[in-house]
């Protein structure tokens, strides 16, 4: 499964994404979107974790958090039914 990251700083980078879920379980994949006319990051990202109680750890643990200034959302990502197999937040 894959988790979503919304509110996200634009500073953020792979790596620090990548250690803060790492306390949570082992990380498969850290994805963080840029968008393609202004090459800036998109302000969230879809991270895939090694099980699903590492999920269930990182969503109760960080949904809600602030982390650099900002107020986290992470819940599960769900694929987006206009895309194919593109993932968007879980409303």
């Amino acid at each position: 499964m894959t988790l979503y990251v919304g509110n996200l700083s634009f500073q953020i980078s792979e790596q620090q994404i990548n250690e803060v879920f790492g306390e949570y379980g082992r990380v498969r994949q850290v994805k963080l979107p840029i968008d393609r006319e202004t090459g800036r990051k998109r302000g969230f990202a879809f991270v895939d974790m090694d099980t699903p109680t590492a999920e269930a750890y990182a969503i109760e643990a960080l949904n809600g958090a602030e982390w650099m200034g900002r107020t986290l959302r992470v819940n599960i990502a769900r694929p987006r039914s206009n895309k194919g197999n593109s993932l968007t937040a879980h409303r």
